[in-house]
């Protein structure tokens, strides 16, 4: 059998940028019209969120909150390099970069010769803005997967070139985040993408809320996959790769709650207490509540994302394996709870 790492990351958007900028979304929503004249100033707020964000918007947090985080990704680089897979398998959410109104996918096996990244703007590393960069794809196994994947009954799509970007963000960042030390990256990759937005993936563009559209239910879009489904799909993903001549590292890259998506929280901070529940599932191989958790759940948590590592922990299901290394970082201005995991071959 083909050895497989299995890791888990997030690609957390404002860590490419400054400190001064890590809360500019919880500002964005602080715009909302619709918030409660109670949490317009920090006064209104829960005590633990004042404390984050201290006497100077969040910057002192966010180099707190960026050290544990480059702190997580280092051991995830140092056991991908210790591991030198073949290939990484990327799970990954789409957010109307790629797949737009022409088509959106539930999953899509990206099986392209090479990946474009784009240096983002504003960076921490003070790179050009602009700048490019390729990274090698591993068509022969994506085609591999996604045949052996519809012979199993996963209806894959499947795609030898991009509609409308080369990489999505949550690929993308993985990169530059596993590289943040800038040594360069020498694995080729194959990026499954999940369509994890479902209902808000085109009205909302896969992003933050509109506050001057008003989402009626004839609005919304249709679902996302549901995690039954992308559990089953992750384990189906594993089963074929064990199998396989490759040696793989299976990687989900995404937070969980993201505070724009939590309505109930006025989309100002995540549902920690709902990504810990899951947490600890993950952390000591309660693989069912994971299976077992409704898409309906998903969204009241503004848990969307989370469907990455739905098909990571049905994989690791598969595999009869545990996390041997796991780390959650909370936050309450910083919009999403982060969590890494690695779980090498037994």
């Amino acid at each position: 059998m083909a050895e497989i790492l299995a890791l888990g990351i997030s690609h957390y958007p404002p860590l490419a940028g400054r400190d001064e900028r890590m809360a500019f979304i919880l500002k964005r929503m602080l715009q909302n019209p619709g918030l409660p004249t109670e949490l317009r100033d920090p006064a209104g707020w829960p005590a633990p969120m004042r404390a984050e964000w201290g006497n100077d918007e969040g910057e002192s947090s966010a180099a707190r909150h960026r050290e544990k985080l480059v702190g997580a990704l280092m051991k995830t680089r140092a056991a991908l390099d210790a591991f030198n897979p073949d290939f990484v398998l990327m799970w990954g959410d789409d957010q109307y970069e790629n797949f737009r109104e022409d088509v959106i996918p539930p999953y899509c096996v990206n099986a392209y010769d090479s990946f474009k990244i784009t240096v983002p703007q504003a960076n921490v590393w003070d790179e050009p803005s602009g700048e490019t960069f390729e990274v090698p794809g591993h068509p022969v196994a994506a085609k591999h997967l996604a045949s052996r994947l519809i012979e199993e009954g996963f209806d894959t799509a499947y795609s030898y070139k991009p509609l409308h970007h080369s990489l999505g963000h949550a690929f993308s960042n993985a990169i530059l985040y596993l590289d943040y030390n800038r040594t360069g990256f020498p694995y080729p990759i194959v990026p499954v993408s999940i369509n994890c937005y479902g209902r808000h993936v085109i009205c909302q563009r896969g992003g933050l809320p509109t506050f001057e559209k008003t989402l009626e239910a004839g609005d919304l879009d249709p679902p996302a996959p549901t995690p039954k489904r992308l559990f089953d799909m992750g384990a189906a993903t594993a089963r074929i790769l064990a199998e396989s001549p490759w040696r793989v590292a299976l990687l989900a890259s995404s937070g969980w709650s993201h505070a724009f998506l939590t309505g109930k929280n006025h989309f100002l901070w995540p549902d920690t207490p709902a990504d810990r529940v899951m947490y600890e599932a993950l952390r000591t191989g309660d693989y069912e509540t994971w299976r077992n958790t409704s898409a309906l759940a998903v969204e009241d948590s503004g848990q969307q994302e989370i469907l990455n590592w739905m098909c990571l922990v049905g994989a690791l299901k598969e595999l009869g394996r545990t996390p041997t290394e796991t780390d959650f970082i909370d936050t309450w201005i910083f919009n999403s709870s982060k969590a890494f995991m690695i779980a090498p071959p037994v």
